[in-house]
């Protein structure tokens, strides 16, 4: 339970499939289905590739962690332009990662040469200070990848005094306000934060009883 609005907390999920709706599904299923079934969730895995060391690719594994102190994350076209525009338009820093996925409407690769208009998800770090990263990530992550995505990306830092920042934007006429959303200034920021996060916030918090969906929910 959120001791107050604004906090994330991580809610028990009641999401599933009764045994015996999914056990006669798979009576249903045909050998080609299975077939089919398997080359699509083969298809859709997620990969994640680091350039850290001796700027060759490798795929991240556990037993290579590597210290990350500060993690923004930029989600969306919106958010990965204000990144390039504000933090990245630098010598500052280096490409040294970028995911790998695909789904219904994103088809990214493994090259780090991409143009304005690519969708691609990628991963710079600080010059002065290796442990701070930035992510852009402009691809659409399905509700069936997010898991993945976060799993596979932190799964190959080390926790201990990470600091991650989510940016991301939505529509002012999502915006729920008693206050006309003609009079809002715009673009504005809110935020929130977990209650592990000590420090100022920079804008006041979002207010209920408005939510964040997708990747940056997750």
């Amino acid at each position: 339970m959120a001791t107050f609005f604004g906090e994330v907390v991580v809610a028990p999920s009641r999401a599933g499939v009764d045994d015996e709706e999914w056990a006669e599904e798979a009576r249903e299923e045909t050998p080609e289905d299975r077939e089919i079934r398997r080359e699509l969730e083969k298809k859709r895995e997620i990969d994640v590739l680091w350039t850290l060391k001796s700027g060759a690719s490798t795929e991240s594994s556990a037993d290579q962690l590597f210290v990350c102190s500060k993690l923004v994350i930029a989600i969306g076209h919106n958010a990965a332009a204000f990144l390039s525009s504000f933090i990245l338009d630098s010598v500052c820093w280096e490409i040294v990662g970028v995911v790998k996925l695909w789904n219904e409407w994103c088809r990214t690769s493994n090259s780090t040469n991409v143009l304005p208009t690519d969708s691609f998800c990628l991963f710079y770090r600080l010059v002065s200070d290796p442990t701070v990263l930035l992510c852009q990530c402009s691809c659409y992550v399905a509700e069936d990848q997010q898991f993945q995505w976060l799993e596979k990306v932190f799964g190959c830092m080390r926790k201990e005094g990470l600091q991650v920042t989510i940016l991301s934007t939505c529509p002012v006429a999502d915006y729920k306000t008693q206050e006309s959303t003609l009079t809002l200034p715009s673009p504005f920021l809110k935020a929130l934060k977990t209650k592990e996060f000590k420090e100022q916030v920079c804008c006041p918090l979002l207010e209920q009883p408005n939510i964040v969906r997708d990747l940056p929910a997750a």
